[in-house]
């Protein structure tokens, strides 16, 4: 088996099992419910505005935008408004159907060799899998926020009544939960089918994917089998809300194994390629439009270059350029 996936595996297993042995004795629960979540939480919120505040500050020398269509031109051509454009507006409307849509991911092709040729093929499954783990993914953060919020707001609980709309069993089957651990298996084992795929991941394409099925698998646990005690959890979750944080006498020391994989998702989270969520709105070749013949785009690597004018040239070089023979506006 390739080694990255073991140590990946292996990573995992060990944290789940620390917090598993923390949240057993009385003593370290504090620090695993209390102390690490805000530690967790100050590094995702610091970390996130670094890596944002990095690619800010980082210069644009021209204008790079990707683009796979007709440039705006003359008025009888036609012009690719999202695919190449030219105004504030079509950048705005690629971003929108990149962000939410996936719109690049969707038109993606394969290519194999069969036979003695190339054969291009469209590739729908990464898109529809990558399409269920993100939306999956927010849903669960989103209806998560119930534990964090009283009165739980009307939008959290319309959204979780669709989400458990067949209303499979009691509790109720969240289908976020389930379609996020399924997605992630999905892009999981693609990358291990894939040959050329396989052979270029390293450890860090795998441990996030082992740490937000085990983050899934473990909530699927305590909601569907385990039971713990919502009333507990709730407790525990205002208190960190509310900056007042207590440690209920009934928690499930399961509980902890739980939140203590989020919060090593938190932290992972703004330093590794996860960060993508945030760094497509500052991506060069997708934030900006491709209007280089149209307006021109200063470089701001350029230094600041003190020009000499004609006048102060010759007034300086104005002698020898006399003796040299060469012409000037003025004799004196």
């Amino acid at each position: 088996m390739n080694v990255n996936i073991v140590l990946s595996l292996v990573a995992v297993v060990v944290l789940g099992a620390l917090a598993f042995l923390g949240g057993s004795a009385p003593v370290l629960q504090g620090v695993f419910g209390i102390m690490i979540p805000y530690i967790a939480f100050v590094m995702f919120l610091g970390g996130f505005i670094w890596r944002i505040m990095k690619w800010a500050k980082s210069p644009v020398p021209f204008r790079i935008p990707t683009t796979c269509g007709q440039q705006k031109s003359l008025p009888w051509i036609k012009h690719a408004k999202l695919e190449n454009p030219s105004s504030g507006l079509g950048v705005m409307g690629r971003m929108a159907l990149e962000i939410f849509t996936f719109r690049s991911l969707f038109r993606n092709t394969k290519a194999e060799i069969k036979g003695d040729r190339i054969s291009y093929e469209w590739e729908i499954w990464l898109w529809l899998g990558s399409l269920a783990f993100h939306y999956s993914f927010l849903a669960v953060l989103v209806r998560h926020m119930r534990f964090f919020l009283e009165p739980v707001p009307a939008a959290i609980k319309f959204l979780e009544a669709a989400d458990g709309f067949f209303q499979i069993g009691l509790p109720i089957v969240m289908l976020s939960g389930v379609i996020l651990f399924a997605a992630a298996g999905f892009l999981f084992a693609r990358r291990v089918a894939t040959p050329r795929l396989r052979y270029t991941s390293l450890a860090a394409d795998y441990f996030p994917l082992f740490l937000i099925m085990a983050i899934a698998l473990s909530g699927m646990f305590m909601r569907y089998f385990l039971r713990v005690d919502i009333v507990a959890v709730k407790e525990l979750t205002m208190g960190l809300a509310t900056l007042s944080p207590t440690i209920p006498a009934n928690i499930d020391p399961f509980l902890f194994v739980h939140l203590f994989l989020v919060c090593v998702l938190f932290v992972y989270f703004p330093f590794s390629k996860l960060m993508h969520a945030g760094g497509i709105f500052l991506s060069p070749t997708r934030n900006m439009a491709n209007n280089n013949r149209a307006k021109r785009h200063i470089n701001p690597w350029n230094p600041d270059l003190t020009f000499v004018t004609y006048e102060k040239y010759e007034n300086t070089f104005r002698e020898k350029m006399i003796e040299a023979g060469l012409p000037v506006e003025k004799e004196s």
